[in-house]
């Protein structure tokens, strides 16, 4: 699954500036840099990859968007707990129950932007991913730079009311690679109408 493989490896209105008040530049940059490399790892290990054997053989690695701490951004988090279950469609034929759990609110090359936060109601079960969150979206590079289906952000709850969101460490579905999977579609309300030229790319 897409999103739990991510947590494996990564495990009034008021919007903040970009802060690294818990992270220097240093840090920042080096934990992109193992989630890079634990993805090309992934896709290459024979009991991990999404790849069929043939496809995996040739695989050589992922493509990336530069790293850019421009696209970490300490982001305003508001719950939204009256949220119904919903069934999300996917890039197959099923649908997946989520529910939103909250938005977060930030400032993006001097814009201000919006994106709902989801929970999964099947990882809900797994008392491993009980605390897990993300975000599907897309943005102008999609379909271009990007898979046109959308990039994900994986995140956990976080305890107070304020979250950094890293857009370099987005990553695509594994639909955006192969076939055979089921990958959430990110909402209309998911649309960032900017490049986020940070994360995965083709």
């Amino acid at each position: 699954m897409p999103m739990k493989r991510s947590i494996i490896l990564f495990f009034s209105f008021f919007i903040l500036p970009l802060s690294y008040a818990q992270k220097d530049s240093a840090d920042l940059v080096k934990e992109v840099v193992e989630f890079r490399e634990s993805l090309n790892k992934e896709y290459k290990d024979p009991e991990m990859s999404p790849l069929a054997k043939e496809k995996r053989e040739a695989f050589k690695q992922i493509n990336f968007f530069p790293v850019n701490l421009k696209y970490v951004v300490m982001a305003k988090f508001v719950r939204t707990p009256d949220e119904k279950v919903f069934a999300m469609p996917t890039s197959g034929n099923t649908k997946k129950d989520y529910v939103k759990y909250g938005e977060v609110q930030f400032l993006l090359m001097g814009k201000q932007y919006k994106l709902s936060v989801y929970q999964s109601i099947d990882l809900l079960k797994d008392r491993k991913f009980r605390n897990y969150l993300f975000i599907p979206f897309r943005d102008a590079t999609s379909s271009k730079e990007t898979y046109g289906g959308g990039r994900y952000i994986d995140l956990t709850i976080p305890k107070t009311d304020t979250i950094t969101i890293n857009f370099n460490l987005a990553y695509h579905p594994y639909c955006a690679y192969t076939e055979g999977y089921n990958c959430p579609i990110p909402p209309r309300e998911n649309y960032l109408p900017v490049k986020v030229e940070a994360g995965v790319r083709f």
